[in-house]
């Protein structure tokens, strides 16, 4: 989950500003102005900005920009250049916003919606969406004389992932295609479309009218594949939260779908480290031999939830972090902070949590303030007395993020783990997280949130983990087409079918 530990200060009420519709003009001045305060706020407040670029292609990526600005006309299309400019830094805690008005006018456009949710399946972009015009599954290839591949690569800058991911782009891309598509290329009345009917493998062109914002969303919400990645778009319950069973005598099934339990001060925090307690010794006591741990829709959460679930199938002492630091020690810029507070006002609202920044980063080097070897996340960590020495198969996907990745991370680390599904769109080997700031660029009224903490994770060197990438499972068993159509789990199929053959093997 984005954002996963914020300052309660930057949830505040956005600034108001300028109601613009985003196709409005927008002047070369103001968009240099923005632009130029974009590119400090990022060199002084994000610790991130070279994490997974070089300093040359930073450079260069903002000579992109600045020559960009010279050829944009509206809000759109300076709105495009620092959604690009924010994804290409890459990090899943960046967000680029559109000023609360301007997306209230978006929200009430009643036309020019690409009307058919779309999902990625065995390298296609299939229909996601039973109707009349264009067959569910059937696969797109292009919409308006524009290949969809090239469609896609425009729209992944809205979708931030860690490093230089991309399933988890496709992930996001799904719920808000329309959406995207209507940033990027404006409001469309007619959408001419391209497709390849799975029946028959022949390319049809259908014309299909735009529809409303709130529609397409609508259409999602019914999409064919809800029973099978529903919970991934939902707020939980605390029954839809976690839970385990057995699946035979020396199977069990533990599933965690999110971590946001609260901390320790909280009863539903209690509540999961009972359940968790619960959980392991009845695993001691029935000698379950092998543990299926399903993450796949658990975006993050709180800490210490994620660490605290570690230690119960850890292998070894451990940390949450291994070092973290920030690129200051005082706010900066705060004048253009996103809070409701007056700017004379700031510095004295400001104080206490450049206070709380010292305390916890009181290392310097290098210009840079490092996590204390006191705090939390450094704490050395043994495993849980009823901690599972058995077997583990962890299932992971797109969708696992933050907090969940970070855990994740940590299961892949086990020399007595199996990793089954597709890439996580959190970064194995660090990422940026825990606190955001947010700030408002004060001619487009645009807002850029971004976590400062840079981030070691405690994990081990895996033979076939990238660099700059999400968790790589060691089977990568994406959802197959023909279970796609009947909403079946291809992954949990082949997880029980392989700890049926290593069971044989032994």
């Amino acid at each position: 989950m984005k954002n996963y530990i914020t300052l309660l200060i930057f949830l505040m009420t956005v600034i108001s500003v300028s109601g613009q519709n985003i196709d409005d003009s927008f002047s070369y001045k103001k968009m240099q102005k923005d632009l130029s305060l974009f590119k400090e706020i990022r060199a002084r407040a994000n610790s991130g900005l070279y994490k997974y670029r070089s300093k040359k292609q930073i450079d260069s990526i903002y000579k992109w920009a600045e020559n960009k600005i010279k050829t944009a006309a509206t809000h759109r299309d300076f709105y495009n250049i620092i959604c690009k400019l924010t994804d290409y830094e890459g990090s899943l805690h960046n967000d680029t916003s559109l000023p609360k008005k301007t997306q209230e006018k978006l929200e009430k456009e009643n036309y020019g919606y690409f009307p058919l949710p779309i999902k990625w399946i065995q390298g296609k972009w299939v229909i996601n969406y039973k109707n009349k015009g264009i067959p569910l599954g059937s696969e797109i290839t292009a919409i308006n004389d524009i290949p969809i591949s090239k469609i896609i690569r425009n729209l992944y800058k809205y979708y931030t992932t860690d490093g230089l991911n991309i399933t988890g782009k496709r992930t996001g891309i799904r719920k808000h295609f329309s959406k995207y598509y209507r940033l990027h290329y404006g409001q469309v009345n007619t959408f001419n479309i391209v497709y390849k009917d799975k029946n028959t493998a022949l390319s049809k062109t259908i014309s299909i009218e735009g529809i409303s914002y709130n529609s397409s969303y609508k259409r999602f919400t019914n999409r064919h594949s809800k029973p099978y990645d529903n919970l991934y778009y939902l707020d939980l319950d605390t029954s839809q939260k976690y839970h385990y069973k057995g699946l035979d005598t020396q199977t069990g099934l533990l599933t965690i779908n999110t971590f946001s339990m609260g901390n320790e001060t909280t009863e539903e925090h209690k509540a999961y480290k009972e359940f968790l307690d619960s959980v392991f010794t009845k695993i001691k006591m029935t000698g379950i031999e092998n543990l299926i741990i399903d993450v796949r829709q658990n975006s993050g959460g709180s800490d210490p939830n994620d660490v605290i679930t570690y230690s119960y199938v850890a292998a070894r002492n451990f940390q949450e972090s291994r070092q973290a630091w920030i690129a200051f020690n005082k706010i900066p810029l705060i004048r253009h902070l996103d809070i409701n507070v007056p700017k004379t006002l700031r510095p004295f609202g400001v104080g206490k949590f450049n206070r709380h920044f010292q305390q916890r980063f009181p290392v310097e080097k290098n210009g840079n303030f490092y996590l204390s070897k006191e705090s939390s996340e450094m704490k050395k960590r043994i495993p849980h007395k009823n901690a599972f020495k058995g077997s583990i198969y962890l299932l992971v996907s797109p969708e696992v993020a933050s907090a969940g990745s970070l855990f994740a991370a940590m299961v892949a680390s086990n020399a007595n783990s199996i990793v089954i599904g597709e890439e996580t769109m959190g970064g194995y080997y660090g990422h940026n997280g825990h606190t955001s700031l947010s700030y408002v660029l004060p001619k487009s009224g645009i807002i850029t949130d971004f976590s400062i903490d840079n981030i070691e994770q405690d994990v081990s060197q895996r033979e076939n983990q990238l660099d700059k990438r999400g968790i790589i499972p060691d089977y990568i068993v994406p959802q197959n087409f023909k279970d796609f159509i009947k909403n079946i789990d291809t992954q949990m199929r082949f997880t029980l079918d392989l700890i049926q053959e290593n069971q044989t093997n032994h």
